[in-house]
């Protein structure tokens, strides 16, 4: 009958039976006792027991009574009272316990107490039901809001806003960031206090500005190079104008804290202002004769000093396209010999117009030989019949590689002034400056392909180019669009990574498709540097990215992935060699972190497909690491093979080897990490616990590929479906097929005092002091913490502090009254109080990323009006 029957808490152990008769005889014979005796091993007494003991001692009384009467002695019986009070020495004082609930109450309890379970339970689930579907409906609770990331709470750094009325020799100059821990607070400078108030640099007279051209460390060509000058016009007439430096930096300019000058050889002890850097490509001067029209308020003391050398340029009539192919073709001679494909490509082709070249002169040759005024623009005589080579027609001696820069746009882009003098900048400096090393090309993506079928019609191609594009620039311009990816790279499996409106073909994760259709189509060059629109560089392109390369080349592929792996640090790693002995005792022995603390601990190993990899430690790569199953291993017959073991390579493998991508961003392991793109990765077996295939990325796209590379990549995604974000692609590939890889650590600056230790362990906080590899790694949620650097995918820094050089307001500070008039009011505290005067500010060599919509005031001729005259008889 369960709880209504009978109360199961109840003791099953029997009762004490009642004492025998002989004992009760010796009871009544024995003194009586004040209180109830027990044994110490007696159950606890209630209430109906202590009752029956009662009932059973005073019969037993009465029967021993009668009993003694007649058959028991006097002596027996004092026998018996001695026994019995030796027995009862033996026990212990009896204790009173409460008297046990009634049955039926317990009943009551026990019910109460599991219904009270039970709607606890039922509580619990219905709270949970009720939470989701506030979830699902994005109804979410009010949390207190987060604590700010440490970083925020450091200072900003005001010292990038001085003028050039500061600017003081490289040597003597005293960074007032950062500063060693033995020299003081980060925000002591050289010059001393007064009132408890930093001292305001002297003012003094800008310094004349000098041409690049003559600074002694640039890499520009030079008279023995025999490189042939380069002119804007088909008569060279207007020669490219020289951008313009100044010599030191303004006092108290910060230090960068990530990359170094001295390394890459770059130009460390100069500076640029805004008309020296964009003055000679439109900027400073009016509509009127050529110029931009903007740049021509704030402070402009000495501006003149850039134009003394050279003309002000009629930009608006060159033509970019005419004026690279003229360049090529004056040193030709010494390049590769051109190669041409049976169809050309659409877009710029930098042989378009050679052949005709090269037919008119053999078929002149033959008849009577002259010289044409302008040869580009003869057409070929029908009856020749010699083949039309480059080699032929340029006889080329040399066997230098060349490079293109393609400079990623879209239809619908907003072409503001300032980006039409970057763009200048880049063409002028790269192509004309070398001699046609590199060409420049424009690839504009067609957004909507359905409303302009470019592909359809050969003149709706040409007049989507014109309508999209500033009319210099459009015989440089190339289109794509998302539908001819799709038609060329059919049968990729799309993992949808980021969402339905993101598909794997598009131009967020399916950028470099163009990249690699574009390297297929142009075989003519070994190397294509990937640019953005949103990049700028306040020093000259073609002696940063000559420098990049050059310094490329001699790095030694051992330790290289490892070393590519970590942001370099100067004040934290001191010297390169340093650094590098660092990489590779931290990849061999590893480091504790928050991921491996219980490596060593028996049976607490993580569980690994690298068959080599070692508790703590890491096997180094060395050679290609393709992944677990073969049938994903791709055309790997000419794959690079290590001459040697790791062990006994002295650093000679690969010095003297192009790199066949070059970066500038870490290249990181995503395995592990909260990035949220490590996993787009398609096309590969991960079945039988292979797991995804090893791989590298690296932020930001831009990077030079060899055509080799972009061929592989192109092939793989074609023929193999392989495929990846844009971010990892070409890294993972190079580290299928070992190709040699370089992160080239350019300087980066920061905007705040950051501690450079803290720094360090921030920025190298993934597995064994790299970068990547684990959750704790900066690329992912973390990655907030690069925010305030000149160079990352969505930094504000970097914005921010170009639109102060141009003399533009941010956040109600800078602006032109700044550059020119001092306010004696402000104590030189913070940005904010800075007291100005010091004229525009002067930037050294820098990368910037991003840099996107920068509107600059533009002053438009205004023609006179003319009045009529009033009619008296109106």
């Amino acid at each position: 009958m369960g709880l209504l029957s009978r109360n199961p808490m109840r003791s099953r152990e029997p009762r004490r039976p009642k004492l025998p008769l002989y004992r009760s005889v010796i009871q009544s014979h024995a003194p009586a006792s004040p209180t109830k005796e027990r044994y110490s091993d007696d159950e606890y007494s209630t209430c109906e027991s202590e009752s029956e003991d009662t009932d059973y001692s005073s019969s037993s009384s009465r029967r021993a009574s009668r009993k003694s009467s007649s058959s028991i002695s006097s002596g027996a019986a004092l026998m018996a009272s001695k026994k019995k009070r030796n027995a009862y020495s033996m026990r212990r004082p009896a204790r009173r316990y409460l008297c046990r609930l009634p049955n039926r109450m317990m009943r009551y309890l026990c019910i109460g107490m599991m219904a009270t379970i039970i709607f606890f339970i039922y509580s619990l689930v219905r709270a949970s039901q009720i939470e989701n579907q506030r979830i699902a409906k994005g109804q979410l609770s009010h949390k207190p809001p987060e604590l700010p990331p440490p970083w925020e709470s450091f200072n900003f750094l005001k010292r990038y806003y001085g003028g050039v009325r500061t600017v003081v020799p490289f040597a003597e100059n005293v960074p007032e960031y950062p500063r060693l821990e033995d020299e003081g607070p980060y925000n002591v400078s050289r010059m001393q206090q007064a009132s408890d108030k930093e001292a305001v640099p002297e003012l003094g007279k800008a310094p004349a500005s000098k041409p690049f051209n003559d600074y002694h460390g640039s890499a520009l060509p030079k008279a023995t190079d025999r490189i042939h000058e380069c002119f804007l016009d088909g008569d060279d007439s207007v020669k490219v104008p020289a951008i313009h430096y100044l010599d030191g930096r303004p006092a108290g300019f910060p230090d960068n804290t990530i990359g170094s000058y001295e390394l890459l050889s770059l130009p460390e002890d100069i500076c640029f202002e805004r008309f020296g850097r964009y003055g000679p490509y439109g900027y400073g001067y009016p509509i009127a004769a050529g110029g931009l029209g903007i740049g021509e308020n704030g402070d402009t003391e000495g501006s003149e000093d850039v134009w003394k050398s050279s003309q002000k340029v009629e930009w608006l009539k060159v033509d970019w396209a005419e004026a690279q192919q003229r360049c090529y073709k004056k040193n030709a001679d010494k390049y590769k010999p051109l190669v041409h494909r049976p169809s050309p490509p659409q877009g710029f082709y930098i042989g378009d117009k050679l052949a005709d070249a090269s037919l008119e002169r053999r078929s002149e040759d033959a008849a009577e030989p002259h010289t044409p005024e302008n040869p580009d623009t003869q057409q070929p005589k029908a009856n020749s019949e010699e083949p039309t080579t480059e080699s032929d027609s340029t006889k080329p001696t040399g066997d230098l590689p060349r490079t293109a820069i393609v400079v990623r746009c879209w239809d619908e882009f907003l072409w503001k002034e300032e980006s039409v003098m970057n763009l200048r900048a880049l063409i002028a400096e790269l192509s004309l400056a070398s001699g046609g090393r590199y060409d420049v090309h424009l690839l504009v993506q067609v957004r909507n392909d359905a409303r302009h079928p470019i592909w359809a019609d050969d003149e709706t191609y040409r007049a989507h180019i014109v309508n999209s594009v500033p009319g210099e620039f459009v015989g440089i311009s190339t289109l794509w669009s998302e539908t001819q990816m799709l038609a060329t790279y059919q049968g990729i499996h799309d993992l949808w990574t980021r969402g339905p409106d993101l598909p794997v073909h598009g131009s967020y994760r399916g950028l470099q498709m163009a990249m690699q259709h574009f390297a297929y189509n142009h075989p003519e060059y070994d190397y294509f540097w990937q640019w953005e629109m949103d990049i700028r560089y306040t020093g000259h392109y073609y002696d940063l990215l000559t420098k990049l390369e050059r310094w490329a080349k001699e790095q030694p592929r051992k330790g290289i992935w490892e070393r590519n792996a970590r942001f370099y640090i100067p004040y934290v790693h001191g010297s390169w060699e340093d650094f590098k002995q660092m990489a590779r005792v931290q990849t061999e022995h590893g480091t504790v972190s928050a991921d491996n603390i219980w490596e060593k601990v028996p049976g607490a190993t993580k569980s690994s497909t690298e068959p080599h990899q070692k508790a703590l430690g890491e096997e180094s790569i060395w050679g290609p690491k393709r992944p677990v199953d073969q049938q994903d291993w791709f055309e790997i017959e000419q794959d690079p093979v290590p001459p040697t073991t790791y062990e006994r390579d002295k650093y000679k493998w690969g010095v003297g080897e192009e790199a066949e991508l070059i970066t500038l961003s870490p290249i990181f392991d995503p395995e592990g990490t909260s990035w949220k793109l490590a996993d787009d990765i398609t096309g590969y077996n991960v079945t039988d616990g292979n797991g995804k295939p090893p791989r590298r990325a690296h932020i930001i796209t831009a990077s030079r590929m060899s055509r080799r590379l972009l061929l592989q990549m192109h092939r793989e995604t074609a023929f193999k479906k392989h495929h990846a974000f844009p971010e990892m692609w070409p890294a993972t590939v190079a580290l299928h097929h070992g190709y040699k890889v370089v992160y080239a650590p350019h300087p980066v600056y920061v905007d705040r005092e950051w501690p450079t230790e803290y720094m360090s362990r921030i920025l190298n906080g993934g597995r064994n002091g790299a970068s990547g590899g684990s959750r704790t790694s900066v690329f992912g949620d973390r990655e907030h913490n690069m925010r305030g650097f000149t160079w990352f995918y969505n930094a504000g820094f970097s914005g921010n502090l170009y639109r102060r050089w141009l003399g533009l307001r941010v956040n109600n500070d800078g602006g032109e009254e700044f550059e020119t008039t001092p306010d004696l009011s402000k104590n030189e505290t913070t940005v904010g109080t800075m007291r100005g005067g010091e004229g525009r500010m002067c930037l050294p060599p820098m990368l910037l990323h991003p840099v996107k919509d920068v509107e600059i005031p533009v002053v438009h001729a205004v023609s006179e009006a003319t009045v009529p005259e009033s009619d008296p008889s109106a």
